[in-house]
């Protein structure tokens, strides 16, 4: 005789005193009439009491074990909600999804990313938070996000990534700039203007794509201002302070005073990576990390 309760015992003892009858019970567990009446057995010895009241005709709960099925009720559904949590977590159906990202990131990718998910494993919960690429790169590393979304081309050995936009860059320029187009081939026009920048500690890589921007039209751009802040940058165009190069995305989300004309002549594309720790991902990250790369832009 098995030496203590198992759960086994408790799931039989209930679909007894649901049915209230043996041989039904035992084809609703799948299990020989003789079995089913051995467990009850021992679940009743080790508790020191009787369950069950059976004959030939009928079988009823006794007090206690009428208590017990009461007691019991709750305590196995939510025992089944965390056992099945658990297998869906281990599928990676479920679990939470720890992402950081920068500000562009939330213009199209997050937002296509979170209604995918929601679509398909509406249980994987997440949670965002705004952070700079070597800040993300460090929490990566550290094992404090799962997920991140920078635009960096050089990345630790442990971290691995996939693009996830290819996109335009866009001169930034005060709302009221005499420049009526919608579009430039080439920004040499402006080469007499102020740049306001993002700053090289945002990325130097993304530092160095825009710098080549204006070298690549011939000239080195004369920079007032720098920030890593998408809205202060706009912020000081719209001042009048100078004009700005940004991935053409940012248009999306801000309600200032500037327009965007699209630099679609040239050979520099803005690159959204995202990234995550080679080692250490869960089922769930899987999920994120293939839908990305089926939706990772031709280079």
């Amino acid at each position: 005789m098995s030496n203590q309760i198992e759960l086994r015992h408790l799931r039989y003892f209930m679909a007894v005193a649901d049915l209230l009858n043996f041989h039904r019970a035992a084809e609703r567990l799948d299990i020989t009439q003789p079995g089913l009446s051995r467990q009850i057995q021992q679940l009743e010895y080790h508790l020191g009491t009787q369950l069950l009241l059976r004959n030939r005709r009928e079988v009823r709960l006794t007090p206690a074990g009428a208590y017990l099925q009461e007691q019991l009720i709750p305590q196995l559904n939510r025992l089944e909600n965390i056992f099945g949590q658990a297998r869906r977590i281990g599928r990676g159906q479920a679990g939470e999804i720890r992402i950081g990202f920068l500000g562009s990131a939330m213009q199209e990718v997050i937002p296509r990313l979170l209604l995918e998910l929601d679509s398909r494993y509406p249980d994987i919960r997440t949670s965002l938070e705004e952070l700079s690429n070597q800040a993300q790169v460090r929490a990566l590393l550290q094992e404090r996000l799962d997920l991140g979304f920078v635009r960096l081309s050089d990345l630790p050995p442990d971290l691995e990534g996939c693009p996830v936009i290819r996109e335009t860059f866009s001169l930034v320029v005060p709302e009221d700039h005499p420049f009526r187009g919608k579009s430039l081939g080439s920004i040499r026009d402006f080469a007499g203007e102020s740049f306001i920048l993002f700053t090289p500690e945002y990325s130097p890589d993304y530092y160095r794509t825009v710098l080549s921007i204006c070298e690549d039209a011939g000239f080195h751009p004369q920079v007032s201002h720098k920030s890593v802040h998408a809205h202060t940058i706009f912020k000081l165009v719209a001042a009048g302070l100078g004009v700005a190069i940004v991935p053409t995305s940012l248009q999306h989300g801000f309600q200032l005073k500037v327009r965007f004309l699209e630099l679609s002549g040239i050979r520099q594309r803005a690159v959204l990576t995202a990234v995550w720790n080679r080692a250490h991902h869960s089922n769930a990250l899987q999920h994120c990390i293939e839908h990305l790369r089926g939706s990772s832009p031709e280079p």
